[in-house]
Formats: C-alpha cells, sequence, structure tokens
C-alpha cells in the first residue's frame, strides 16, 4: 500500500497533462518531472484511493527528449512546468492532452492537428504581475511556489519580456531605498501588493502598482527611478485594492504620470489598453490563435456575430472586417471603453460593445429576439456558466467558435452543445503559454438540427 512519502521505482507509460503516468497495483501515479519511457525513482506526495502524485528524484534511463531546464527557478516556482523536455516534445504533449480531454470529457473523436508552436518560446509574456511579500525593507517580489501562496523570489524571468523583470527590480529598489512595507496577506497589513507591467510590440511599458492603500509614499522617488531603469515607460499606475480576497486588481486605478492607456497592434489592428482590459500575453501566438478563430468562423460578409467575454474588443474587431455587425460582451466596464474606443480609432463602425456579465445579458438578449449567426466565445478557465450555453442553444447560430484556455472545460461545454444539436468539426491547439502546461484551443461547431421558433 503506497503512503505518502515512500519512495517507489516505476515505468513511466504515457503523458497525463504535463506529468508522466504509471501505475502500481491498480492505482493511477501522476509523476511531476517525468517523460514517457523513462523510469525513475519518485516520491509520492499526495495519495488517494485510486490515485496518487509523486515527484520523480531521479531517471535511471533519460528519455532523449529531456533536457536541462534554463530557468535557475525551475521546480522552485509555480510556473512553467515544461523545461526539463524538449520544446516539440511540450507540443506534443499538448496535442495529446487536447485529444485527451476532447475524447474521455466529451466524447468527440475530431482531428486534432499538431499545435501550433513559437519559433523563439522565450521572453514572450508582455503582461506580468508579481506578487509581493517580505518585510519592510526587504521586500520579496517572485512567483509562488507550487500549490502554495509562498513567494518565490524572482530576479527576472525568462518567458517574461525583458522590460518587465527590470520594472520589477526597480520597484524593489524603491520598495528598500524608502522603506516601504510589503502586504502582508495573513495579516492584511502593509501596502504593496503586486507589481503589474504591460508591454506593446514596440516596447513602450505600463507599469502598475497594486496597493491596499489610496497613496504611495515617495511617488516622486518611484516615478524617476522607473523612467531610469526603464526608459520605455509611458505610463505609471496606482491601482487600489483593499480586498481580502486573492483578486490581484482592484476596481480603481489612478494615473500617476504618463498616458492613460497603453497602445498596442495585434493582426494589423491598433488597440489601447488600460490597467484592467484583457489582452492576450503571446501577440505572435495569438494572431496564429485568432487566425484560427476567423477561419472557423466562416464569415461571408453578411452575418451579424456575438462577441462573448470579448475584453478589449480585439477578436470583435477582426470579426467585423468580415461580419454585417458584430456585438461584443464583457464583464469590465473599463475594457469596454477601450473597445469602444479601439473601435473608433480603427474606423470600424458595424460593432457595439454592452457592459456586463455574459451569463446575465445573453439570456436577456436572446429572449428579446437576438439570433445570430454565429458566435464567437473566449470563457476564463472555468468554461461557461449553464445559463451561456442554454442561451446559445436557444438562439441557435448556425456555427460556434469556442477559444478555450482549459480543455477539460472546453470538451466539457462542447459535449453540451453537440447533445442539444450541433456537430464539433474543426480544432485547432495553439501553444500560447509556452514551458507551461497550459494550451489554447479552438472548436468551431455547427448546428445540424434546425433551429426552433
Amino acid at each position: 500500500m503506497l503512503r505518502k512519502n515512500d519512495e517507489i521505482t516505476v515505468k513511466i507509460e504515457r503523458f497525463g497533462g504535463e506529468m508522466g503516468i504509471a501505475h502500481l497495483e491498480g492505482m493511477t501515479l501522476f509523476v511531476q518531472g517525468a517523460l514517457p519511457g523513462e523510469t525513475v525513482l519518485a516520491r509520492a506526495q499526495k495519495v488517494e484511493k485510486t490515485h496518487a502524485f509523486l515527484k520523480a528524484l531521479s531517471v535511471a534511463d533519460p528519455s532523449p527528449d529531456r533536457r536541462t531546464p534554463p530557468c535557475p527557478y525551475y521546480e522552485k516556482c509555480g510556473g512553467c512546468v515544461c523545461q526539463h523536455m524538449a520544446y516539440q516534445r511540450t507540443l506534443e504533449m499538448k496535442r495529446e492532452r487536447i485529444r485527451d480531454a476532447l475524447l474521455r470529457i466529451g466524447g468527440i473523436g475530431i482531428d486534432v492537428p499538431p499545435v501550433l508552436g513559437m519559433e523563439d518560446p522565450w521572453h514572450y509574456r508582455n503582461k506580468t504581475a508579481l506578487p509581493v511579500g517580505g518585510e519592510k525593507g526587504a521586500p520579496l517580489m517572485g512567483f509562488y511556489a507550487p500549490r502554495s501562496h509562498r513567494i518565490v523570489p524572482v530576479d527576472g524571468c525568462l518567458i517574461a519580456r525583458e522590460e518587465s523583470n527590470r520594472v520589477c527590480r526597480a520597484v524593489r529598489l524603491w520598495m528598500e531605498k524608502f522603506g516601504v512595507p510589503p502586504y502582508d496577506e495573513r495579516t492584511r497589513t502593509g501596502l504593496i501588493r503586486h507589481v503589474m507591467s504591460r508591454v506593446s510590440r514596440s516596447g513602450q511599458v505600463m507599469a502598475v502598482i497594486v496597493a491596499a492603500g489610496r497613496e504611495l509614499p515617495h511617488e516622486r522617488e518611484l516615478a524617476a527611478l522607473l523612467r531610469s531603469a526603464v526608459p520605455e515607460t509611458v505610463s505609471l499606475y496606482l491601482n487600489i485594492n483593499t480586498r481580502g480576497d486573492n483578486v490581484i486588481l482592484g476596481r480603481e486605478s489612478r494615473l500617476l504620470f504618463g498616458e492613460e492607456r497603453l497602445r498596442d497592434t495585434l493582426c494589423g489592428t491598433e488597440f489601447l489598453l488600460s490597467p484592467q482590459s484583457f489582452f492576450q500575453v503571446n501577440p505572435v501566438q495569438t494572431e496564429k490563435l485568432y487566425g484560427a478563430a476567423l477561419e472557423f468562423a466562416g464569415l461571408r460578409g453578411d452575418e451579424t456575430v456575438c462577441d462573448l467575454y470579448c475584453g478589449a474588443g480585439t477578436i470583435s474587431l477582426l470579426l467585423a472586417r468580415h461580419a454585417k455587425q458584430v456585438t461584443g460582451i464583457e464583464v469590465v466596464p473599463q475594457a469596454v471603453r477601450d473597445a469602444e474606443e479601439n473601435a473608433r480609432r480603427n474606423g470600424v463602425s458595424n460593432v457595439r460593445f454592452l457592459a456586463g456579465e455574459t451569463e446575465s445579458l445573453l439570456p436577456g438578449l436572446v429572449k428579446e429576439g437576438l439570433r445570430p449567426d454565429a458566435v464567437v466565445l473566449d470563457p476564463p478557465r472555468k468554461g461557461c456558466e449553464e445559463s451561456v450555453l442554454r442561451a446559445l442553444i436557444d438562439a441557435g447560430p448556425e456555427r460556434i467558435v469556442y477559444v478555450s484556455c482549459d480543455p477539460a472545460t472546453l470538451a466539457r461545454d462542447v459535449k453540451i452543445l453537440c447533445a442539444a444539436g450541433y456537430q464539433a468539426e474543426k480544432c485547432r491547439g495553439v501553444d500560447m503559454f509556452c514551458w507551461t502546461g497550459h494550451v489554447e484551443t479552438v472548436v468551431s461547431m455547427t448546428r445540424t438540427e434546425r433551429k426552433k421558433s
């Protein structure tokens, strides 16, 4: 009987997500840091009745796909989980993950082509948000350790833009120099909670200090230090977050200096972004992802389209080039204002944006008679609420294009839609989050049953 902290030698059979899978006495073992074909010595970390989670300690016969992780914080930080394998192997693993989720959870056996990867999968993240901890005079800034809120101090991240790394170092220096206290989430005391930055494709930077207060000490000194260390900085914000939960950004932001919005481009379209606007973190891969979504939508130019969870209107504006009318729905009011401004700046007049929760707005719109020809949706990791799926089924669009960052919730929702008269036709995976276990997936569905009147 396997117990916690037991050390055993196992043969890895295949991938289960980014983990290796083995079996022992009827139990399924998920082994972190192991690759298919390897024999590893592993320690049990968590044991359940039917399965257990282990961590590889040593490898007897390394896979030809095994690599030495280049990041000094690998395994300590909870971000990247795939740097111990060749990049091409990570793409194969993610393809297997998509195929397995669609088949096992959704009962859908469609073709899953190779995942679209990057030519250079490093320093791609255009947005970072690092938690801050430690003590006054000795702040810590980094990423959370796996399955914890313990901060692993990081001086530079290999998947973040280098401008973001310099922003964090500058803010840490300011905190040290002026004794600015970090926030303690246990006692709810202190001030600085997170340091966030956005970097445009041209290298311009928006820095955001998330604090549990409405004022920052030595604001001018912070601005001067940041401008010196990161000359690309075009705006500095204070975001006020006095909540007691783990949400990073509060609802209110105050501009300390510079421009109100960051300018960025995607698919030949210019976008203005506020601190709270949703914008994909990997622009190179986003263009591949949105290209697939647009292709799957199959628009001819005379359709009405809904873009659900539309953020700053990125997909909406691309769809509007090929549709008669587009309606975007987004819960963050500031993002909606950005989307409206982005439409004006790009001369797009056949799009409207509505502020509110998709699960609340969409059912009402459908009851009022909204009947789109096509729907594109990109929900959060948890997938769609039941009310959204029910409204989609009632609206009966000819085509649904579902963009997801979690194959499991995607498969769950696609199964529901297929049971209501849709058929999954095409699938495409895009490696948006290189070296992590995550993958973006696009699935297109067409209606096979006649729409109910």
